[in-house]
């Protein structure tokens, strides 16, 4: 797997970010650009993978940029040629969610040897989880109550999970810079998101 992270800020920045990725990338760009606007960029992150598929090796890149008010999603695949394109192809699509819409930032840390961890050692892989409300997941399983002989049937139990994006980065697979900048960038989301759910002081 073939993955790149870059984190940073301003549109000149995001622009080499994704022209470094080699991934398409003026389609790319301008799908992003088109999608942020004339809004001032406060941190974003280009997610290059490449995956194996039967016989095919299959790319995308997901760029996440974070804007003072919204948070945009732009997802480029590429396809091979099939019965309805006799060209290979790729598409590209983007998502404007307010900051305020965002339920959920979780960022899942792996860290090897911890009880010789010290603060401020990068993690051996993290895993960023976004969440808006578009896609959720509920997990389930029957119910119980404190009577082990008890044969009633009390329902089910379960929990929803907001779970719209989420992203995979490893120091092994990936180096350290790019754990890094994942890192970074949920710090920033996380922090643009408490300061939009802050109440206003009065």
């Amino acid at each position: 797997m073939d993955l790149m992270a870059k984190s940073g800020t301003t549109t000149q920045g995001l622009r080499a970010a994704i022209e470094r990725s080699g991934y398409y990338p003026a389609l790319v760009a301008e799908a992003v650009e088109a999608a942020v606007g004339g809004e001032p960029i406060s941190s974003y992150l280009v997610h290059q993978e490449t995956t194996f598929d039967s016989n095919e090796v299959r790319r995308h890149v997901t760029v996440l940029v974070l804007t003072g008010n919204r948070f945009i999603v732009s997802h480029t695949d590429e396809q091979a040629a099939d019965a309805g394109s006799p060209s290979p192809y790729a598409t590209t699509s983007t998502e404007s969610v307010k900051l305020a819409s965002i339920s959920s930032v979780v960022l899942s840390r792996v860290v090897a040897n911890p009880e010789s961890y010290t603060p401020g050692q990068l993690p051996r892989e993290v895993v960023l989880t976004i969440g808006w409300g578009a896609v959720s997941r509920i997990d389930l399983e029957p119910a119980a109550c404190g009577d082990q002989n008890c044969d009633a049937d009390h329902g089910y139990t379960g929990n929803s999970t907001a779970d719209d994006l989420s992203l995979r980065v490893s120091e092994a697979g990936d180096g350290p810079e790019a754990v890094r900048q994942t890192l970074l960038f949920a710090q920033a989301l996380s922090e643009a998101t408490a300061a939009t759910s802050a109440p206003s002081a009065r």
